[in-house]
């Protein structure tokens, strides 16, 4: 699987302990592949590696945004409220293993928690990390509602009652703001896309 060789890769750079890069990647796999994860799964890391490597030249810290896109869902419970804040520590924790320095640590652990609000930051790495996470929003409407419908799957615990109007406010806050996408290249690509999806899907609800 390419994602591991990613992983590994990734982690030569800061450790030489084969054991711990594996225990780690076994750790990932086995949270983005539990049963209940329908879009946050390892698809989801696979296509947001897909639209970064377009950009990867104008990111300049890509091992902090690359351990970022693998550790901002492995805790992703859709009862929660504080998965970002779990995600971002579970990443320290691990990353601190790695040996990866403590100030990209830092910095791992706020990119992941901005894909909370997903806010357009002051960092230029964090908002290209943003849109790849975002970027299915702009995809062509048969993947598009692909998505929608994995996404309701993850939040099946709750009725339609409750959940419709719950995605209704998100949307409404997507569409809500100047730009979805942060920067230049996602926004161009993307943006007009997204909104034509999310304005049909909330016709649907």
């Amino acid at each position: 699987m390419k994602l591991k060789g990613n992983f590994t890769d990734l982690c030569l750079h800061f450790t030489k302990n084969g054991n711990l890069i594996e225990n780690l990647w076994q750790e990932i796999e086995t949270r983005y592949s539990a049963k209940d994860r329908y879009y946050h799964d390892l698809f989801h890391l696979e296509n947001m590696f897909m639209e970064l490597e377009s950009v990867k030249s104008l990111i300049e810290d890509f091992y902090t945004v690359s351990f970022s896109v693998f550790y901002h869902d492995i805790i992703y419970d859709a009862s929660s409220k504080s998965n970002e804040e779990k995600s971002a520590s579970c990443a320290a924790e691990r990353l601190q293993k790695v040996g990866f320095p403590r100030a990209l640590i830092l910095k791992t652990e706020n990119q992941i928690l901005a894909t909370k609000s997903h806010t357009k930051s002051d960092d230029p790495d964090t908002n290209y990390l943003l849109d790849a996470d975002l970027s299915v929003l702009g995809k062509d409407s048969a993947i598009y509602f692909d998505y929608t419908r994995k996404i309701r799957k993850e939040y099946a615990l709750y009725p339609d009652f409750l959940y419709k109007p719950g995605r209704k406010k998100v949307l409404k806050y997507f569409l809500e703001l100047k730009s979805i996408f942060k920067t230049e290249h996602f926004r161009d690509k993307y943006e007009q896309q997204a909104r034509r999806n999310i304005a049909a899907e909330i016709e649907l609800l």
